[in-house]
C-alpha cells in the first residue's frame, strides 16, 4: 500500500482517499462560548439590554443608554450550530455622537501570550463569525487593548436581510502599545451595534485611542424591532479562518466557569446549596468549592431577598434575615455566612438551601 503525507491535506492512500490529520493544536479559538451554548445566568430567558450586564457566558453588553433592546440566547442558527446570541431593538433610538452599543468579550491575557502583541514579532490573527440581521448595510467593531488606548477597527457588510452570512477579517498584530499577558484583559473584542461619530473611524489599521466601529455603521438600535444575531465567533492565530473550533460541552462550560460559577434554585425551589456549621446563634458559615480554579477570588452576586434563603439545622429550617455574604474568598473556594434572627447552635452541622423560590441564586463572578 502506498501513502503520501502532507502537512496540509493529511494522509493520502493509493485509492486517492484522504484521512485528514489534526491541523489544530491547543486552544485555537481564543473566544470562549463563541457558539453561544452556555447561558448560566439566564438559561435562555430574554433580558433587558442594560449597560454592564453579562448576558450569555463571557459576553458583556456595553451601552450608553439602558433599555434600548432585549438580549437572549436563540435557537435560530446557521447549519452546524444550535444557538446564537440575539439582540432585538425595542425603540427607534438616535445614537448620540459620544455613545456606543457593543457586545464585548474580554480575552484573558494568559490566553494570548503566543501572539506577542506590542513587539516586532506580533502575530496576525483572524476573526470569523456568522451574523444575521433584519437590516442590511455596513457594520463593524474593534479590537482594543486593556487600557483602551490602542484599537483596530474592522468592518463587514450584511448583504441580505434575515439570512446568516459568514464573515472573516484578518488583522495584522499590533507592534505597539501594551498588551497584557497576565490574568487581566489581553484583548477586548468589541462587536458594535451602533455608535456615534466620536467612536467611528476608517477600518483597516491600528490607531491610538478607543474607537469602537467603522464610519457609516448601521444602527441596530435605530430601528424599532430590528433583530441582529451572531454565533460561531472565532479569534485565532494566523491569516486564514479555519472551521469553527467546536469543543465538548463539558470543556466549554469549564472554560466559562473560570469566570462565573452558578449555584441556582432555578430548576428546584428547594435546592440545597452546600454544608454549613453553626458559627454563632445567629450565623452559620460554609464553604463552596469551585469545580474550576477561578481567574481570581470572586465577588458574590445574589438574587432575590433574604427570605429566599434558609438554613437546615437540627431538623428545622431557619429563614435567613439577610442575603448570604462572603466571609473569605479565593480562586478555589469561598466561605459564605448565612445570618438568621436566632436558632443556630454553635458547632452543629447543617445545609444552606433555597426557601421555595427560584430567586435564590448564588453567582460567583471573577469576570475581567
Amino acid at each position: 500500500m502506498t501513502v503520501s503525507i502532507s502537512g496540509t491535506d493529511g494522509v493520502t492512500f493509493n485509492d486517492s482517499s484522504v484521512q485528514t490529520t489534526a491541523a489544530k493544536v491547543g486552544m485555537v479559538n481564543r473566544i470562549i462560548n463563541g457558539a453561544m451554548v452556555n447561558d448560566q445566568r439566564n438559561a435562555g430567558a430574554s433580558v433587558t439590554a442594560n449597560d454592564g450586564i453579562y448576558t450569555l457566558d463571557r459576553w458583556y453588553f456595553n451601552a450608553w443608554q439602558n433599555g434600548k433592546g432585549t438580549i437572549q440566547r436563540s435557537t435560530t442558527a446557521p447549519t452546524g450550530f444550535i444557538n446564537s446570541l440575539l439582540f432585538t431593538s425595542t425603540s427607534a433610538y438616535t445614537v448620540g455622537v459620544g455613545e456606543t452599543f457593543d457586545f464585548q468579550q474580554k480575552v484573558e491575557g494568559l490566553n494570548i501570550t503566543d501572539l506577542a502583541w506590542g513587539t516586532a514579532n506580533a502575530a496576525t490573527v483572524t476573526l470569523s463569525f456568522w451574523v444575521r440581521s433584519s437590516l442590511t448595510g455596513t457594520f463593524g467593531g474593534a479590537l482594543q487593548n486593556s487600557a483602551q488606548n490602542r484599537f483596530y477597527v474592522f468592518s463587514y457588510t450584511i448583504n441580505a436581510a434575515n439570512t446568516f452570512e459568514y464573515k472573516t477579517i484578518t488583522i495584522e498584530g499590533d507592534q505597539s502599545g501594551t498588551w497584557l499577558t497576565t490574568n487581566g484583559i489581553g484583548i477586548l473584542l468589541n462587536i458594535n451595534l451602533a455608535s456615534g461619530a466620536n467612536y467611528q473611524t476608517t477600518a483597516g489599521s491600528w490607531g491610538a485611542g478607543a474607537k469602537a466601529s467603522v464610519t457609516g455603521q448601521t444602527s441596530v438600535v435605530g430601528t424599532n424591532g430590528a433583530t441582529w444575531f451572531i454565533t460561531g465567533v472565532q479569534l485565532e492565530k494566523g491569516s486564514t479562518a479555519t472551521s469553527f473550533d467546536f469543543r465538548s460541552i463539558g470543556t466549554e462550560l469549564a472554560l466559562c466557569q473560570r469566570y462565573y460559577y452558578l449555584l441556582s434554585a432555578a430548576t428546584n425551589v428547594n435546592t440545597f446549596f452546600h454544608p454549613v456549621a453553626g458559627y454563632t446563634t445567629t450565623a452559620a458559615v460554609g464553604t463552596v468549592s469551585f469545580p474550576q480554579m477561578l481567574r481570581t477570588g470572586p465577588s458574590l452576586v445574589t438574587s432575590g431577598t433574604a427570605s429566599n434563603y434558609r438554613v437546615l439545622m437540627g431538623g428545622a429550617f431557619i429563614t435567613c434575615s439577610s442575603v448570604p455574604t462572603i466571609d473569605q474568598t479565593g480562586p478555589s473556594s469561598v466561605s459564605l455566612i448565612y445570618t438568621v434572627a436566632s436558632g443556630m447552635t454553635v458547632g452543629y452541622g447543617g445545609n444552606s438551601a433555597a426557601n421555595g423560590s427560584t430567586s435564590a441564586i448564588l453567582g460567583f463572578s471573577a469576570e475581567l
